[in-house]
């Protein structure tokens, strides 16, 4: 049996070991069985342009069209779509909508209200005006780590960011932002936001087959919360991004501002008991599947291709989950020990489901 020649244009601790740890073969750009590629490699590779088509012996770590839950607009589009077909199936008393979806299925109501810029600036207006003392979160759809993300709780501030940024030209579809509204009550632990990174392996899209990582973290700001307007500014108050959050001077290095899944459920069950953490937990599960189904139908199948996605979900006060945004290469840098080890485990884990026992032959 051959071994696995093993390629990837990521330079991650994380990949390589798992890689050198079942005895592949570096390969090379021409050369692979199992490829671990960045977004924009991938897209290179398979580029109608290049007419390139994955063998027999071949697996990569994405769909084809993986924008279609990744992108901000294009996710927040899918998930309204959905939602709107299966609200429809209810109110006609049918308990399947397409792709077999159980129309009484609960927890629909998992993102905040969000609209695209420029697309639907009337509709936001109109939505504004109703509650002129609301928040609202400004999102670039085509980046990334807190990159052009600020926060406004005025018309006039958006006005101008269109004015200075010329941002409205139509034709210029990397200047499409998403504006969803604020979660101003999040639940804080040590009068401090965070956001939770967990993992989904989808492996087949047609049937829908995907896994749910028992690990996660915790992604906490180093300053502590407040709504107070005069700090809308401040990302260390309002941003989890670690990217952003380690430049902070109360940015604790020991921790990497994290914490883990298993010691967020501990506290959740010292505070709010048993019922409550299963009921936050089955909403979770929920938006899983859910913003899964509602992608299903449009994404391409490929049986060379499976795809880790990092969701990221905001808990607020009522502990009712909130999906802010699915990333199609979620982070393996680690910041600590645990860190890690739990980035180790998931790879093992993922590879440990995707490659078949006579792979490569």
């Amino acid at each position: 049996m051959s071994r696995v020649k093993w390629f990837t244009d990521i330079d991650k601790a994380c990949l390589v070991t798992n890689f050198k740890k079942r005895d592949w073969v570096e390969g090379s750009e021409d050369d692979w069985n199992f490829y671990w590629a960045g977004i924009s490699n991938f897209r290179s590779i398979t580029s109608l342009e290049t007419g390139y088509r994955l063998s027999d012996s071949q697996i990569i770590n994405h769909f084809p069209n993986n924008l279609e839950l990744t992108k901000k607009d294009l996710m927040v589009k899918n998930i309204k779509r959905y939602r709107k077909d299966v609200e429809k199936a209810i109110s006609n008393n049918t308990t399947v909508v397409s792709g077999g979806i159980d129309a009484n299925f609960k927890y629909m109501d998992f993102l905040p209200m969000t609209f695209t810029l420029p697309g639907d600036y009337n509709l936001f207006v109109e939505e504004f005006k109703k509650n002129p003392s609301s928040i609202w979160i400004m999102k670039p759809t085509d980046k990334a780590r807190g990159i052009g993300i600020f926060i406004v709780n005025k018309l006039q501030q958006i006005k101008k960011w269109s004015r200075d940024g010329k941002m409205w030209s139509y034709a210029n579809c990397k200047d499409t932002y998403v504006v969803s509204k604020y979660i101003e009550s999040p639940l804080l632990i040590g009068s401090k936001k965070f956001d939770l990174r967990l993992y989904v392996l989808v492996t087949s899209w047609k049937p829908l087959t995907a896994y749910k990582y028992s690990q996660g973290f915790c992604r906490f700001c180093s300053v502590k919360y407040t709504s107070d307007v005069d700090e809308l500014d401040n990302n260390f108050v309002h941003l989890t991004n670690v990217s952003i959050q380690k430049y902070g001077d109360d940015y604790n290095e020991a921790n990497g501002g994290k914490w883990s899944l298993k010691n967020l459920l501990l506290y959740l069950l010292a505070t709010r008991g048993k019922n409550e953490v299963d009921k936050l937990l089955h909403e979770i599960d929920s938006i899983f599947v859910n913003s899964l189904r509602a992608v299903q139908g449009t994404m391409m199948n490929d049986r060379h291709c499976f795809e880790c996605y990092g969701y990221d979900i905001i808990i607020d006060s009522n502990l009712k989950p909130w999906l802010i945004e699915v990333n199609a290469s979620p982070s393996l840098s680690a910041t600590t020990k645990s860190d890690r080890f739990m980035k180790h485990t998931l790879i093992n884990d993922i590879l440990n489901i995707v490659i078949p026992e006579e792979f490569p032959e």
